[in-house]
């Protein structure tokens, strides 16, 4: 590793996880670009490359080391130089000591909530120094990140931050620090900034998204419903959606305005994680079986079109076949449109990776394939029962045959047709065959 480096000229920002982290990688991107470097074209190197990070998984924490290391093989700069490699996020901000440690070749390590200072850690790590920061500011990092310059059909917007909820399973409130909303009057000029690069769906983002509330233009206290009632107001914008939500904060006002905004996109994700009270009491959610669904029928009341998705984990420690049959048992009572599954991951730090009863791997595979294959046949059935439907989509790429696109339907399902359209057209559509997974259309008309 030489003790200095020249000015990179490309980079390359790699994200791993959730949309947030999505997100923070489009931000990271636009401040790199605002220092002049280029992004660098695939299948090449890049002279700095950023790992934004996911620590939810632990098999993903693995796969940051691993990339480290493919990226220093795979190195075709000079002899004698190496590329400058930065770790962010969640594990950065949980295992910065421990990177640094682990892995001479990483200059930069960047938590979450210091990503905004980037600029300045890079021109230390030109000069040879390896640079940590992983504070947390109480000013929020949004207020110096660049204006927003670009964008697609479909964007995410960051309105909070951070957690609460304290789930005996979940490294969040100690990686991204304590529930914060962004202010209104922001949140509004970078919305109209993204519609004004080409956005016409805007995802609203936030580990606890609907825990949001600030004061409007005139203000008064508002939650995430005033917001986006306020964000429904702005010309050219189509759609508005928002993820992901705790049971806890699902208000009255948020659900009315599934009824009564159209804007708002007929599509919530609401994760419960188990089905079984016992292990809800034991992973500390604030909900039980009971006040989940009754919770559920009062949305399907606003909106009885509404597509559910939720969040399921397996082999939660002391997890019995007869908690697990009662998970399976509420993904039949729900019908789920689409679920994200996984199996339990002992996270250091968190009190459940001490917890008696931890659940042996092979068991935990063969649950997670029941699981699985139940929210296959619930998605399944939420698709043929589309079939037939007249609904307008959202265009967003090329599809893999010529002449072929691909778009969102108001349910978020991906729809393939044929036809004389453009990316970020909002075109109608007659969905006439389901699969497991899309469907197919054709143009009305």
């Amino acid at each position: 590793m030489p003790k200095s480096t020249s000015a990179p000229r490309t980079y390359r920002v790699k994200s791993f996880g959730c949309q947030m982290n999505a997100y923070d990688g489009e931000r990271m991107a636009e401040l790199l670009a605002e220092q002049g470097l280029t992004a660098a074209p695939d299948g090449d190197n890049a002279d700095l490359v950023v790992l934004n990070t996911c620590h939810i998984r632990e098999r993903a924490v693995d796969k940051v080391y691993s990339d480290i290391g493919r990226i220093v093989k795979d190195w075709q700069g000079a002899e004698g130089t190496a590329p400058l490699i930065a770790v962010a996020g969640c594990v950065a901000q949980a295992e910065g000591e421990e990177i640094m440690a682990r892995a001479p070749s990483v200059r930069m390590v960047v938590g979450p909530q210091a990503y905004h200072r980037l600029p300045e850690m890079l021109a230390r790590a030109q000069q040879g120094e390896r640079v940590t920061d992983t504070d947390m500011p109480v000013i929020p990092k949004f207020d110096t990140l660049p204006a927003r310059k670009r964008s697609g059909p479909t964007a995410f917007l960051t309105v909070q931050e951070g957690c609460d909820k304290f789930c005996t399973y979940c490294v969040v409130p100690y990686t991204r620090g304590a529930e914060v909303s962004r202010p209104f009057a922001p949140l509004l000029e970078e919305a109209r900034r993204l519609i004004a690069t080409g956005a016409r769906e805007i995802t609203l983002l936030g580990q606890n998204v609907n825990a949001w509330e600030h004061e409007d233009d005139k203000g008064r206290p508002i939650g995430l419903d005033g917001l986006i009632r306020a964000l429904a107001a702005l010309p050219d914008l189509a759609r508005i959606r928002y993820t992901t939500s705790h049971p806890a904060d699902m208000t009255d006002a948020l659900i009315a305005a599934h009824a009564e905004e159209p804007k708002l996109m007929p599509f919530l994700h609401l994760p419960v994680q188990s089905g079984s009270d016992p292990i809800l009491a034991a992973m500390n959610r604030s909900h039980t079986t009971e006040s989940y669904l009754h919770l559920l029928d009062k949305v399907r009341a606003a909106r009885p079109d509404i597509a559910l998705s939720g969040d399921f984990i397996v082999g939660f420690p002391g997890e019995s076949e007869a908690d697990f049959a009662a998970t399976l048992a509420l993904i039949d009572a729900v019908g789920y449109a689409q679920a994200f599954s996984f199996k339990y991951s002992p996270r250091p730090g968190t009190p459940a990776a001490t917890m008696p009863g931890q659940i042996a791997p092979e068991v935990m595979d063969e649950r997670l394939q029941r699981l699985q294959a139940a929210v296959n046949r619930h998605q399944y059935a939420f698709n043929l029962a589309s079939q037939g439907r007249r609904c307008e989509v959202l265009v967003e790429r090329h599809g893999k045959l010529p002449g072929q696109w691909l778009g969102k339907s108001p349910w978020l399902q991906s729809v393939h047709f044929f036809g004389d359209v453009a990316i970020g057209d909002l075109v109608t559509v007659d969905l006439t065959e389901a699969g497991a997974n899309s469907l197919k259309g054709e143009l009305a008309g």
